[in-house]
């Protein structure tokens, strides 16, 4: 099954294109979007990606006659950074990329930022290409055209890794999210994707996407090839109409900023160090297992405003077991840090924290200035002291 969702921007409008085997057809689609075969492309490499998948996208650009130059990044927070960024932009240097040669990504949601970043701001803007090769950048950060990097900095006397604080938007001309590439992934990787996808169902309009997840998670877990294209399409169709609805986050009655449920908290807890799932021993937190503890934290504070029911909280809850993401975090500091920590982000505004709150199956609602009771209420839930 494969399917072409487009986000419409006018001019700027792309596709993307979304099953499996999708990748073999990369070049003859670069000459499309590009309006002629680039004669030279950065190609930007996670680490984690198996040998054999990344030579067979090498050969095939390099068969269609694109002189390549390749450029590995080992995907972390930390080295998703600005001497990273400044790295790439030499390598873009060294391999004379000219304005209509791309930056292609192929790799995860932190490759995607840094890449898109880099096409950004080399020569005041080249075509990115976004490949995503992780169930989360599939879904979430392929699409959108936010780019950049973390920024580490002393606030409070304390140094704070701070996430996404320099970057630009700058759409991709393509995204070609092949499906095949998600039976690399392991285990874990490909469930904290899956954190997303329930973001996604909470926001959706309606009660159909998480009732689609949930009867279908079996099918998703077993890594059930229609199952998984449909997952990225169902999810990059929702993605799609927000941007095209909301491009930059300047929508008063949230627009783009609902894709940040969950993320106010989850970007408070993941960079901590010490911090990792309830009962489990597996170092730190994925992205995705951040925004599933996260999710949790939101529906806390929502049901502490009066704003959606308990049985909201249980259902979500009972999803994200299903998929064996967590609901809670041990090591957690004192919720007032934590608190601090989430004024910090870079979604507050005059210095005023903003949280994107749950109110029924499908829909939320920006919150700005939240009691620090629901807050608390939100950070306890997710075992904050």
């Amino acid at each position: 099954m494969s399917s072409v969702v487009r986000v419409e921007l006018g001019e700027r409008a792309y596709d993307v294109r979304v099953g499996a085997g999708a990748l073999s057809s990369l070049a003859s689609h670069l000459a499309q979007v590009l309006g002629s075969a680039p004669q030279r492309a950065l190609l930007v490499i996670d680490e984690g990606i198996p040998a054999p998948a990344v030579e067979r996208v090498v050969l095939h650009l390099e068969g269609a006659g694109i002189t390549l130059t390749q450029a590995r990044v080992n995907p972390t927070e930390r080295v998703k950074s600005l001497e990273t960024y400044e790295r790439l932009l030499a390598s873009a240097a060294e391999a004379r990329l000219e304005r209509n040669d791309p930056v292609i990504a192929l790799g995860g949601g932190i490759v995607g930022d840094l890449a898109g970043f880099v096409a950004a701001t080399y020569r005041r803007g080249v075509p990115v290409i976004q490949c995503p090769s992780t169930l989360l950048s599939m879904v979430d950060a392929s699409v959108g055209g936010k780019t950049g990097v973390n920024l580490s900095a002393s606030l409070g006397g304390r140094q704070r890794l701070l996430k996404n604080f320099v970057g630009a938007f700058h759409q991709p001309r393509l995204v070609v999210a092949d499906t095949d590439m998600l039976a690399s992934l392991e285990p874990r990787v490909f469930r904290a994707g899956l954190g997303e996808c329930v973001k996604h169902a909470m926001i959706a309009g309606s009660e159909d996407l998480l009732a689609w997840t949930e009867s279908s998670a079996d099918a998703i877990l077993a890594h059930d090839p229609d199952a998984l294209a449909q997952l990225v399409g169902k999810s990059v169709t929702l993605k799609a109409r927000v941007v095209a609805g909301d491009e930059r986050e300047t929508a008063a009655d949230g627009g783009r900023a609902l894709l940040n449920l969950g993320h106010t908290f989850a970007h408070a807890i993941e960079t901590l160090g010490g911090v990792r799932k309830r009962g489990s021993d597996d170092p730190g937190l994925q992205h995705g297992e951040a925004v599933s503890i996260g999710l949790v934290a939101a529906l806390a504070a929502g049901e502490k405003l009066a704003m959606v029911d308990g049985s909201l909280t249980r259902r979500v809850v009972a999803l994200l077991d299903r998929l064996g993401l967590p609901t809670g975090a041990q090591g957690l500091p004192p919720a007032a840090e934590l608190m601090g920590a989430m004024i910090d982000d870079k979604k507050t505004v005059g210095g005023r924290l903003r949280l994107i709150v749950p109110t029924g199956v499908g829909q939320a609602r920006v919150v700005q200035d939240p009691e620090p009771g629901a807050v608390r209420a939100g950070l306890a839930a997710i075992g904050a002291p």
